[in-house]
Order: structure tokens, then C-alpha cells, then sequence
């Protein structure tokens, strides 16, 4: 199998779990008050991972 796929759907689940944390650290303020620090940093390393996962499953090409 070729290691750049590995890779690359590595990145991607990682972004998705990134996302989905943001997404829960958003959705857990009851308070109104959002943690900032934590909603930024797992809402920007995620977005990038899998912006970079996808790009990089887009261009490989299959060789056999």
C-alpha cells in the first residue's frame, strides 16, 4: 500500500477530530463563555489537517 494514502488518511481523521472537538468544546459553554484558546487551537489544527489530508489524497496517483 502506498504510504503518502496512509498518510494522508491519517491527516484526515485527524482534522475530522479536531473539528468534532471544537465543535463540542462550542457546543459544552452552557454558560455563554467559550473557551477561546481551546476552541481556536483544535478549530485551526483541525481545519488545517484536513484541508492538507485531502489535498494530499487528490493528488497521488495510484501507481501498481
Amino acid at each position: 500500500m502506498n504510504v503518502k494514502r496512509i498518510f494522508s488518511a491519517i491527516l484526515t481523521l485527524l482534522g475530522i477530530a479536531g473539528l468534532i472537538t471544537a465543535a463540542i468544546v462550542y457546543a459544552n459553554s452552557a454558560t455563554g463563555t467559550h473557551n477561546i484558546k481551546a476552541l481556536t487551537i483544535f478549530g485551526i489544527l483541525g481545519l488545517l489537517f484536513f484541508i492538507s489530508g485531502v489535498s494530499l489524497i487528490r493528488t497521488t496517483k495510484d501507481e501498481s
